[in-house]
């Protein structure tokens, strides 16, 4: 899968020519052939390329590192993690290439290279939220509030973050062959349904685009920085993932075979997945939020942590109280319709039933059990 099908998955989708696959010796750096029960790459894995491509997720990482810590922005932590790991899968792929029979690079790189662009997704999710909130008076597009907005779509990137991360895994090097492909079933569908996510985001993210036009005609707009250059980021981080969501699902679709050229050249996912994801994360360092989202406002509020211990305390309150109310109220109604015993075995109605002309008058027992029933 990705840069590190195994060969089973080639067994799978040939199975009629080639039921089964034999054990090369190593190469060079352990290299052997992709169609070899021992290969964890469907082509030889350069050293070159992923160390220059490691060295520039490694520059992107620190560079969204420093402007998070400049402009103050905590929640910068997620796109820092999706740099981190395209710069960590780059390392393995590096360590791999001349290493080719070490099992646990390749598995790990492919984990890490598949899910990084999760990351910088939910991070797109995260800002556009944060946008809304910042820019719009009534801080709500389509009636949903910036802080939702974050919620709802950070937890579908979450399933598709799942679904995915299960997908790989099944489809990890030294898998047999049916779970490869299953593992790769599933993989296209989690990528599936991020894109679909994608979708419905951009049509919020058009609307905003729409009500922002609007209120700056009106001349309504109320913030001092231009919303503009951020959603034209956002666009292009978009753009780039949904490149590289059709790649994958190209690549895969296709079948891991001989007629199917994508899986075995390496340059393919260098330029439609590696690149597209360099491209995301340098817009979103040029154009980062911290330069269009300034002040506490740009932030959703937080509460202290002793706001909320005294909110906690108010809540506890209000319910012992409601409790207390509502037993002084049922207290209240069985005293004013009670009845007592009188001394011949029946029942006489206590006078403050409230029943006018009616206080004092006895019931026989058999008629209070009757009432009793019911």
């Amino acid at each position: 899968m990705a840069s590190t099908t195994t060969s089973q998955a080639a067994s799978a989708t040939t199975s009629t020519s080639t039921p089964s696959c034999t054990t090369a010796v190593p190469g060079r750096y352990g290299n052997v052939p992709f169609d070899a029960c021992n290969a964890y790459y469907n082509f030889n894995p350069q050293f070159a390329p992923a160390v220059a491509v490691a060295v520039i997720f490694g520059i992107l990482t620190i560079a969204h590192l420093a402007l998070a810590i400049i402009f103050k922005k905590t929640y910068c932590w997620v796109i820092i993690m999706g740099a981190t790991w395209e710069l960590v899968a780059f390392i393995l792929h590096a360590l791999g290439s001349h290493d080719q029979q070490n099992i646990g690079y390749a598995t790990a790189h492919q984990l890490l290279y598949l899910l990084a662009p999760l990351w910088i997704n939910a991070f797109v999710y995260m800002t556009f939220a944060r946008m809304v909130h910042y820019f719009l008076p009534e801080r709500a597009v389509w009636r949903i509030r910036g802080q939702s907005l974050a919620k709802y779509f950070v937890w579908a990137d979450v399933v598709s973050f799942v679904v995915q991360a299960v997908g790989g895994l099944m489809a990890s090097p030294g898998a047999s062959a049916d779970i490869i492909k299953t593992g790769i079933d599933v993989y296209m569908g989690g990528m599936g349904l991020q894109e679909a996510f994608i979708l419905c985001f951009l049509g919020l993210m058009v609307m905003f685009h729409r009500q922002s036009l609007a209120l700056e005609a009106a001349g309504l707009a109320h913030r001092q920085y231009g919303w503009r250059p951020l959603l034209y980021a956002l666009y292009g981080t978009l753009t780039a993932i949904t490149v590289r969501i059709i790649y994958r699902i190209c690549e895969f679709a296709g079948g891991v075979k001989p007629s199917n050229p994508i899986p075995f050249h390496e340059e393919y996912s260098y330029a439609l997945d590696a690149f597209p994801m360099m491209v995301a994360l340098l817009l979103l360092a040029v154009f980062h939020p911290g330069r269009s989202l300034v002040g506490p406002e740009s932030e959703f509020p937080k509460m202290s942590r002793k706001e909320k211990k005294a909110a906690k305390r108010e809540r506890k309150a209000e319910k012992k109280a409601m409790k207390a109310s509502t037993k002084d109220s049922l207290g209240s109604a069985e005293a004013g319709s009670g009845y007592f015993e009188t001394g011949n075995g029946g029942y006489q109605e206590s006078s403050s039933a409230g029943l006018e002309g009616e206080a004092g008058r006895e019931f026989p027992a058999v008629e209070m059990r009757q009432q009793a029933r019911f």
